[in-house]
């Protein structure tokens, strides 16, 4: 498995830094948006950027890949059908990526924008590289896509084993857990994992990793089958949901004027 360090960039994202001890030099950048902080850090730890990999083409997750790209010739990874045009190796549906050592699984997921891709590091512990599509408690906005891809998003990172680690790219914890809170109440664990979060951030820590057996418990946008979910949803907009997209929608929606 990855080293995963995370460098905090503008207000609230993390730019993922990934090394491993089969390349004890070398370093793997996920989503920077800024420069800056990828260098001061590369500097400080004294490694060499070897790679990018893009989830998708948003300015705040590929502002900084030309000024890296300056310091040195690089790969640049991401969707093959993105509007970046800095990705140097596109990549699909069902591409398999080996980086320091390590295997990636590409899997598709666009919802939050049409080009949304996410790596899967696949071994005894799985870490999850998910952009802005799956967060702690919450899930990317639809920008560019539909509730069934958000939906079919959800269904395949529910796929994954429970222990996998999920790095999403913003700090948006404890603003949706306190959503998920409002959709369903009387969960606990969304209590439970709201103070562990505080916590974290009080001590300047970053609430991230998650993990996919965390998230089924407390994300409401992973439980659009449970009974309470749909009916806080079905509340929401006035009207029977008989299907879990159209919970999904309203979920959604809900959290957009939260």
């Amino acid at each position: 498995m990855f080293t995963v360090t995370p460098i905090p960039a503008f207000n609230d994202n993390y730019i993922w830094a990934l090394t491993s001890s089969a390349e004890p030099d070398a370093a793997v950048v996920v989503d920077p948006g800024d420069a800056a902080p990828v260098l001061q850090w590369l500097a400080q730890e004294q490694k060499t950027l070897t790679a990018i990999l893009i989830t998708h083409h948003h300015h705040d997750h590929t502002g900084g890949v030309a000024a890296l790209r300056e310091q040195q010739e690089l790969k640049v990874y991401g969707p093959a059908n993105s509007p970046f045009d800095g990705i140097t190796h596109p990549l699909q549906n069902g591409d398999t990526l080996e980086l320091l050592g390590e295997t990636l699984l590409i899997h598709e997921v666009p919802a939050h924008t049409r080009d949304h891709i996410s790596y899967l590091q696949p071994g005894a512990t799985p870490q999850l590289f998910c952009g802005d599509t799956l967060f702690l408690a919450g899930c990317g906005r639809l920008f560019e896509g539909t509730a069934r891809q958000m939906l079919d998003a959800m269904t395949y990172f529910a796929s994954l084993d429970d222990k996998t680690e999920v790095f999403c790219t913003h700090e948006y914890s404890l603003a949706n857990l306190i959503f998920a809170a409002q959709v369903e109440p009387a969960n606990t664990a969304i209590r439970q994992v709201e103070q562990h979060c505080q916590a974290l951030r009080q001590a300047h820590r970053p609430t991230l990793p998650s993990t996919i057996g965390q998230e089924k418990n407390i994300n409401p946008f992973m439980r659009t089958g449970n009974a309470d979910v749909i009916l806080a949803a079905e509340q929401f907009c006035g009207n029977p949901l008989p299907s879990e997209v159209e919970v999904l929608a309203a979920l959604r929606e809900w959290k957009n004027r939260f």
